[in-house]
């Protein structure tokens, strides 16, 4: 199979691209090269049973899950107005106060 620059021109014009004229024949060489590449996937047969391929390792290896405290700079006690037994107090809500 190949392309025409007619055909070309009409691919163009759905597209809405411009095409001069002195761009056809660079573009059907170019389409033809293309179909041609496409064509070459006939020659690979029956796939019944070839599986699918997936891009990619086999598997990916997992690093040890190990639970570590992070590194702070400066202890939660320095950035809290008021840091108690290891816990931050914050003042109530005025709607939670019982009256």
């Amino acid at each position: 199979m190949s392309v025409t620059a007619k055909e070309v021109q009409h691919v163009a014009a759905l597209a809405e691209l411009a095409v001069e004229d002195a761009e056809l024949p660079a573009l059907t060489e170019q389409l033809n090269r293309i179909v041609g590449f496409v064509a070459q996937l006939t020659e690979l047969g029956d796939l019944e049973g070839a599986g699918r391929y997936v891009a990619g390792p086999e598997a990916t290896p997992l690093r040890p899950d190990v639970v570590a405290p992070a590194d702070l700079v400066r202890p939660p006690a320095e950035l809290a107005p008021e840091f108690i037994d290891g816990f931050f107090v914050v003042p109530k809500l005025g709607a939670l106060e019982e009256p």
